[in-house]
C-alpha cells in the first residue's frame, strides 16, 4: 500500500541540509494518520524502510529524516552544532508535516534509541502538539560510569566538537546475523559522537524521566529486556513514574536493542498495531 518513496531536503537554521524520506500511501487508500520516524545514534532513516512499509499497510503515511550529523544530512558524522539542534529539527519536521496534512489527521512520532530520547524530550517540553508518541528502546538511561559522567560534564565545555567512537557494539543490536552484517556494511552508518552530543544524551534522558509524572500525551513505550546498548532501567523508571492511563508499556524479554529488527519481531509489530488500532 506504499507509493514510491521520495527524498527531499530542507535547510536547518544553521544552513545544513536535512534529508527527509517520505513513504506515502497509494492513491485511494484511507489515511489513518501520519507517523514521523526518528532514528537512533549513528544510523539513518532508511534503516526503517520495513517499519514504514508495515505502517503503510496499516493505513499510516510515514515521514523519516536523517538527523544532524547522520545519514545524508549535513554536519560532520556525530556532530551537534548546539544543544537544541536535534529538538529544533524535529519541531521543523512536525511543522512542515502539519502544514501539508488535512486538519484533524492524527500525527504520531515514533523514535528509536537516541531518536526515542529526542522524541520523548520533545514531547516532555511541549515543543509542538502531537497526538501520540511511540518510544522504542529509548536512550533514557545511557548507563554511564562515574568517570564517564565526569568526562561528559567537562569535555563539552572545553572541546564541544571533539568526536570520538561511540562505543556501540553492533553485535548487540539484534540476534539476527543478517541485520548485524547489513548494519556493519552500511556506508551511511557511522560510529562517531561529539562531546556535545554525548552531553545531550546523558542529560536529556534523566530530564525526560523527571517530567514523566506530568505526562500529557498518549504514549507507547516498548523496550528490550536484554538491551546491552542502553539501560532498560531508564524505560522502567519512566513507566513507573508516568500516568498509567496515558502510557502503555511493553518489555520484550530476551530481545536485543533493535526490537523491530529482531529474529522474532512479530510480537513487537503486533503490540504496535494493537495500540494504534485502539486509538486511530
Amino acid at each position: 500500500m506504499c507509493a514510491d518513496t521520495t527524498l527531499t531536503t530542507f535547510v536547518a537554521s544553521d544552513g545544513d541540509n536535512v534529508v527527509i524520506q517520505d513513504w506515502p500511501l497509494e492513491s485511494g487508500v484511507r489515511l489513518r494518520g501520519v507517523v514521523i520516524l526518528v532514528h537512533g545514534l549513528g544510523e539513518h532513516a532508511g534503516r526503517y524502510d520495513h517499519v514504514a512499509h508495515q505502517l503503510n499497510a496499516w493505513g499510516f503515511a510515514v515521514r523519516g529524516y536523517d538527523q544532524c550529523g547522520h545519514g545524508e544530512s549535513g554536519g560532520a558524522p556525530g556532530s551537534l552544532p548546539n544543544d537544541t539542534r536535534l529538538l529544533d529539527d524535529l519541531a521543523d519536521i512536525v511543522d512542515s508535516t502539519r502544514a501539508r496534512m488535512d486538519k484533524g489527521t492524527p500525527l504520531i512520532v515514533l523514535g528509536h534509541s537516541m531518536g526515542g530520547l529526542v522524541a520523548g524530550r520533545f514531547v516532555s517540553l511541549g515543543m509542538r502538539p502531537v497526538d501520540a508518541l511511540v518510544m522504542s528502546s529509548p536512550a533514557l538511561n545511557p548507563g554511564l560510569s562515574a568517570f564517564q559522567k565526569l568526562l561528559v560534564a567537562v569535555l563539552p565545555k572545553l572541546f564541544p566538537n571533539l568526536r570520538v567512537g561511540n562505543g556501540l557494539n553492533a553485535s548487540y543490536i539484534s540476534h539476527d546475523p543478517a541485520v548485524v552484517a547489513a548494519y556493519q556494511s552500511d556506508k551511511l552508518v557511522h560510529d562517531r559522537i561529539s562531546a556535545r552530543l554525548a552531553r545531550f544524551i546523558a542529560t536529556a534522558g534523566p530530564a525526560t524521566v523527571a517530567l514523566a509524572p506530568q505526562w500529557k500525551v498518549p504514549t507507547l513505550l516498548m523496550y528490550a529486556g536484554d538491551d546491552r546498548l542502553v539501560q532498560p532501567q531508564g524505560s522502567r523508571d519512566f513507566a513507573a513514574a508516568a500516568p498509567q492511563a496515558l502510557v502503555t508499556t511493553h518489555c520484550f524479554e530476551g530481545l536485543y536493542h533493535e526490537i523491530f529488527n529482531e529474529l522474532d519481531a512479530a510480537p513487537v509489530f503486533a503490540a504496535l498495531r494493537q495500540w494504534l488500532d485502539q486509538r486511530f
